[in-house]
């Protein structure tokens, strides 16, 4: 099964004043993490995200598309990145995301993707 690994941002680029609010140990931890899910072949594909001012919001469902500037939730929290991994079963997915909260030193959602 896949599943979505989401990265929680709770203010970090905020405080860091910074798109990319991670230190240097986040940074070093993430790389050791990501050669680890590789070599263990839970790896698929991972990626960070621009802030939440930076997106635009369509929507096209009327007569005419209209375009927002900005996200289409206003929250303190944003999804900062992602990881989108293999595994067996939820139970591998949650340990995985438990050792991808501590080196991101992030709060993670893990999400399946709908088979079918």
């Amino acid at each position: 099964m896949q599943y979505l690994v989401s990265v929680i941002d709770e203010g970090q680029a905020l405080a860091a004043g910074d798109n990319y609010s991670a230190t240097a140990a986040e940074e070093a931890a993430i790389d050791v993490f990501n050669e680890r899910l590789q070599a263990d072949g839970h790896w698929l594909f991972a990626g960070g995200l621009g802030m939440p001012d930076a997106a635009t919001t369509i929507d096209n469902r009327g007569e005419q598309p209209v375009l927002t500037d900005g996200p289409y939730i206003e929250s303190k929290e944003f999804i900062a990145g992602f990881w989108i991994i293999e595994a067996t079963d939820l139970d591998v997915a949650l340990r995985l995301a438990t050792d991808t909260s501590k080196a991101c030193n992030r709060k993670i959602e893990v999400r399946p993707f709908l088979q079918g």
